[in-house]
């Protein structure tokens, strides 16, 4: 539907095209010239010096190269410019024939938004039903709890009946509901830290809407809680005026609401107190510094699109950029629409997972035990501790969220 970062470089096309077609299969041979730069081999190099060695005793070399080739690409090898004047002329016809291609695209794109936003008003009295239920404002019915019974095995159905009856006290709604939804999530649980869980536990629902236009906007809404004054808030999504390459809307940037945290509790943040110790009189005083930390409530200061000519500034930040536009997309098509589904965690099985995905949950203990170890043999070491007076977590050389 969109393409996530509007400056990112184009990957090196591998489709034929004028440029990578070899002599004898390009459509027109009399005019096309034969490459003339020769391969390079690794064992001509001599005194078991190779390519590979090379480079990765030279960065700045590998950087070099790929700024050059970076600087190749888009530029036209000739071909075109060397053909007739007739075939010229069609070859501006074709590009014509793609304009009005490129028309309809935009037309389809078009169309395809105003459908989501006929069928969003359709599914908009069913997530309001939803919040109800999962706030304890009303029960379901019978024909509802049924219909959600159809597919579950009777065993299991009458494991969960029990386990309820057993439990002492009246519970209103679905506890924890959203948070729990969320750490199914993998992308939103590995922004979650046990910090921030006392804020989400407040969470009363998420919603989203579209804007005027081409955009939306995530909407988080809290109970009453001990971290900040906020009831709402938004990030919003914004998308270029003008469509991208086949008709895609084009990413552009989001804003997000600031967040009035309440005295002390800016979960974004942490206290550290250093001991710092006078050399001439020996006294020690206490220096304390706030510095940033890990937390989901970054997602609500979203990184901002590179304005400078740092190659890799820019790079990293469009990175983030389009690791931040993912997030978004994935609690607008993902976790609102099927959030009893992450809750129960039954969505995970239709989640393509990456290997490295399932190495993260199986080595979660051993990862626990190794931080353990590791801050306890720290402690001898350094005198920097939290306000609170423990060891301030291990931070990670890049946040994901700036």
């Amino acid at each position: 539907m969109a393409e996530p970062i509007k400056n990112k470089r184009p990957d090196p096309a591998v489709a034929p095209t004028p440029q990578n077609t070899p002599l004898n299969a390009a459509p027109i041979s009399s005019h096309a010239q034969q490459p003339g730069v020769a391969s390079i081999n690794e064992e001509d190099l001599g005194g078991g010096v190779t390519a590979a060695s090379i480079f990765a005793h030279d960065p700045r070399l590998v950087s070099l190269i790929q700024g050059r080739l970076g600087s190749l690409v888009g530029k036209s090898s000739g071909y075109i410019e060397s053909l007739p004047a007739e075939v010229k002329r069609r070859v501006s016809g074709l590009k014509g024939i793609q304009k009005e291609h490129s028309k309809l695209e935009a037309e389809f794109q078009e169309e395809v938004l105003q459908l989501e936003k006929k069928f969003f008003a359709k599914f908009t009295p069913l997530y309001e039903q939803r919040a109800a239920i999962v706030n304890g404002k009303t029960e379901p019915t019978e024909d509802l709890v049924k219909a959600g019974e159809e597919d579950e095995d009777k065993a299991e159905g009458a494991a969960v009946e029990n386990k309820g009856a057993t439990d002492g006290g009246k519970v209103s709604g679905i506890p924890e509901f959203w948070l729990s939804a969320m750490k199914n999530q993998i992308s939103l649980a590995e922004m979650i830290t046990d910090r921030d869980e006392g804020a989400l536990k407040s969470l009363i629902d998420i919603r989203m809407e579209y804007l005027d236009k081409p955009g939306f906007r995530l909407i988080f809404e809290f109970a009453e809680n001990e971290f900040f004054t906020n009831k709402i808030i938004t990030k919003t999504y914004y998308y270029q005026n003008e469509s991208g390459y086949g008709g895609d809307f084009i990413y552009d940037h989001a804003e997000g609401d600031k967040i009035d945290w309440k005295a002390g509790q800016d979960l974004t943040v942490r206290i550290e107190q250093k001991k710092q110790r006078n050399k001439t009189t020996k006294q020690t005083r206490i220096v304390k510094k706030t510095v940033p930390t890990e937390s989901f409530f970054n997602f609500f200061s979203p990184p901002k699109p590179p304005t400078d000519d740092d190659d890799e500034a820019a790079e990293d930040i469009e990175e983030r950029l389009e690791l931040d536009y993912q997030l978004g997309e994935d609690i607008k098509e993902k976790l609102i629409p099927r959030a009893i589904d992450w809750f129960t965690g039954e969505a995970l099985a239709f989640e393509e997972l990456d290997e490295e995905d399932y190495a993260d949950f199986d080595d979660d203990d051993e990862d626990d035990e190794d931080d353990d170890s590791e801050d306890h043999d720290d402690e001898d070491e350094s005198e920097e501790e939290e306000e609170d007076g423990s060891k301030p977590k291990q931070e990670p050389s890049e946040c994901k969220q700036s």
